[in-house]
């Protein structure tokens, strides 16, 4: 027991860091990807993840895979594809999704061939899936620092994006934070792609945020609840996927996402509200 889950975190720096890393990611994104499914932006939240590339792909392409240009660039790239996106929803005739979807698909086409123009078919790789294994101290101060920036806005913020969450249009009639907590709400979003894609790369970061609030909507009803098991499934799929990839020598990013994604599929079976659960209770209606 010792020597499969104690001793990779016990006798390698590289595998405390990046349990330290990914924990910190699930803690911040975990409940964002609650708000962000009771929303219906699930797939928004892919689109962003997206857009954040060519930011990254930028810093890339002037300093190297330094931490902070690349965070700075995926920050800004992901802000300007948000209002972009807003502004064409508002002003014309075409829905929101639609415009994301176009956004999504130029920046991902422009981040490729910002990185090709420089890198090689192994940095792609490396910004497009990213590498936990490898986080170093600037790294996880930046994760450190969404993680707390994220956990004190959801604390200031909670009844209004609940509210926002649930009816938007009776938060705006009541209150002028509908407008506003909605660009906080968006703002979060795209802080925890930027922190994210250092260790799982801008395709899959946003697997940790979505897969586990996924699978808590199969156990509960209320939204703290949610969160918390959200964060917890989080955690496991972190450990979890941490111990497949030293093990079975299997890339860390897939293994961290394809374990959230087990839970998942567990939880629409088993869960209080998933189909065995629900064809249990239709046949106990049936014979009664």
């Amino acid at each position: 027991m010792y020597e499969f889950f104690i001793a990779p975190f016990a006798e390698f720096d590289f595998m405390r860091r990046a349990l330290a890393g990914s924990l910190m990611l699930a803690m911040s994104s975990c409940p964002v990807g609650v708000f962000l499914m009771l929303r219906h932006m699930s797939l928004a939240g892919d689109a962003m993840a997206h857009a954040i590339l060519p930011g990254v792909a930028t810093g890339y392409l002037l300093f190297g895979l330094e931490v902070l240009p690349m965070s700075a660039g995926g920050l800004v790239a992901g802000v300007v594809v948000a209002l972009g996106a807003g502004a064409v929803s508002r002003f014309t005739v075409q829905k929101e999704d639609a415009s994301l979807a176009a956004f999504y698909l130029i920046s991902l086409a422009l981040g490729v061939l910002i990185v090709s123009l420089r890198g090689s078919s192994v940095d792609l790789m490396h910004v497009l899936f990213g590498t936990v294994l490898a986080l170093n101290a600037a790294a996880l101060t930046m994760i450190a620092l969404i993680c707390a920036t994220t956990l004190l806005l959801l604390a200031i913020f909670w009844r209004a994006l609940i509210a926002e969450c649930l009816d938007p249009l009776f938060l705006r009639s009541v209150s002028r934070l509908g407008t506003p907590v909605h660009f906080v709400f968006l703002g979060l979003v795209v802080l925890n792609l930027v922190s994210g894609f250092q260790a799982l790369g801008t395709l899959l970061a946003v697997g940790l945020m979505i897969l586990p609030a996924a699978a808590a909507r199969f156990w509960a009803h209320r939204i703290e609840t949610m969160c918390a098991l959200a964060v917890a499934t989080g955690f496991v799929s972190c450990i979890g996927g941490l111990l497949l990839s030293y093990h079975a020598a299997l890339p860390s990013g897939p293994a961290i996402v394809l374990s959230a994604g087990a839970i998942y599929l567990a939880s629409v079976l088993f869960g209080s509200r998933g189909l065995v659960r629900a064809r249990t209770s239709q046949h106990r209606h049936r014979t009664a």
